[in-house]
């Protein structure tokens, strides 16, 4: 991207009033921020949804002469900008409908044909936690994920430490521009991570601190992934969040289960009990319900011979069998059964070896 182009792109996503989703509205109609930038404003408001809130502040001086400033700092620092129409953005971060128009990075990312885990939870987290997050991350090595994380305290930290231990790419996404880190003590790994992968934010190096930018920050560790793993989490917090983002994205979610009376495993258990989560209750159950195969690997499977299915059954069955891969909310839907009844349907199916999960909460004959 050019200095020329980058500049027009800062303007517009630091522009007041215009959150991603709007700005990428703009461009489709104008065709480049330049063009939002220089069209009138009467025009922009003939644009659906498109409002004077929203264009008010558009054609100020102080949006230009903001961007160059940042812009000198990108350049100073060597951060790389990913714009979200370019090859270099993310793929998975293109599909989500509020993915940042611009992606600041330092370090040595590279993201192209791997698979992506985000590993979040409890900041205060336990030992048995920490050993669940240590095991996961190693069994998962052979197939070389790249761990994502928020390079918080706890759960974030101990995966991004077990990803460095085991060779593997990490990402840690940040609540703020790349110029500061935080938590302060955390800076010791910024070398290791930088060579084992990076950062990522869509943070500026003028925004202040502020906790509310987490919220904001969870959309890209739930977008980059292919599924959002929660190690721990009480009844509330931001791991549940991304977790609930990751459910909007229809992206797989797993949560480590625990004692009812453990305070630290009651957010994944209520995740598992709303089914808003897989249970995982070993590394494996990830590669397997992710349809990962390590290299060289077929994973044949043997149909059951002579399976009995009940009369629910044979009706999913045959409307998998006709129309292929579905999504399960579309199965209830066609097959007249309720929700619940058919994820319950479907894991009986799955055990008697008929048919198999895919990515994207996505279900197919064998």
């Amino acid at each position: 991207m050019s200095d020329n182009n980058l500049l027009f792109a800062l303007a517009l996503q630091n522009a007041p009033n215009i959150g991603d989703i709007t700005a990428k509205k703009l461009i489709a109609h104008c065709g480049s921020p330049e063009a939002v930038l220089n069209e009138k404003k009467q025009n922009l408001l003939k644009i659906e949804g498109i409002g004077m809130y929203a264009v008010s502040d558009l054609h100020k001086d102080i949006l230009l002469q903001n961007a160059e400033n940042e812009l000198g700092f990108i350049k100073k620092n060597n951060i790389v900008s990913h714009y979200f129409m370019e090859s270099s953005y993310p793929d998975a971060l293109k599909h989500c409908v509020d993915g940042p128009i611009l992606l600041f990075q330092r370090g040595n990312i590279n993201i192209k044909n791997q698979h992506i885990i985000s590993i979040v939870g409890a900041r205060k987290i336990t030992t048995q936690g920490i050993a669940h997050c240590e095991a996961i991350v190693e069994r998962l090595a052979p197939y070389n994920p790249i761990i994502v994380s928020g390079f918080a305290y706890g759960t974030d930290i101990t995966a991004q430490k077990a990803a460095i231990k085991n060779n593997l790419q990490t990402i840690g996404c940040l609540a703020h521009g790349l110029n500061q880190m935080y938590p302060k003590v955390h800076e010791k790994y910024v070398a290791d991570i930088e060579n084992h992968g990076g950062f990522f934010t869509d943070f500026w190096s003028t925004d202040e601190f502020d906790r509310n930018n987490f919220l904001k920050r969870n959309r890209i560790i739930a977008g980059l992934s292919e599924a959002t793993i929660v190690i721990e989490s009480a009844e509330k917090g931001g791991s549940l969040v991304t977790a609930d983002i990751a459910n909007s994205y229809n992206k797989e979610v797993f949560a480590v289960p625990g004692r009812i009376t453990d305070t630290q495993s009651a957010g994944c258990n209520n995740l598992i009990k709303l089914q808003r989560a897989h249970l995982l209750s070993k590394p494996e159950d990830i590669p397997y319900i992710l349809n990962w195969k390590l290299e060289g690997e077929t994973k044949p499977i043997q149909k059951q011979l002579f399976v009995e299915l009940d009369t629910d059954e044979k009706v999913i069955y045959n409307f998998l069998k006709d129309n292929g891969k579905e999504l399960l909310d579309l199965i209830a839907l066609k097959c007249n059964m309720p929700t619940f009844r058919v994820a319950s349907l479907l894991l009986n199916m799955e055990l008697k070896g008929v048919i198999r999960p895919l990515p994207g909460k996505q279900f197919e004959v064998i």
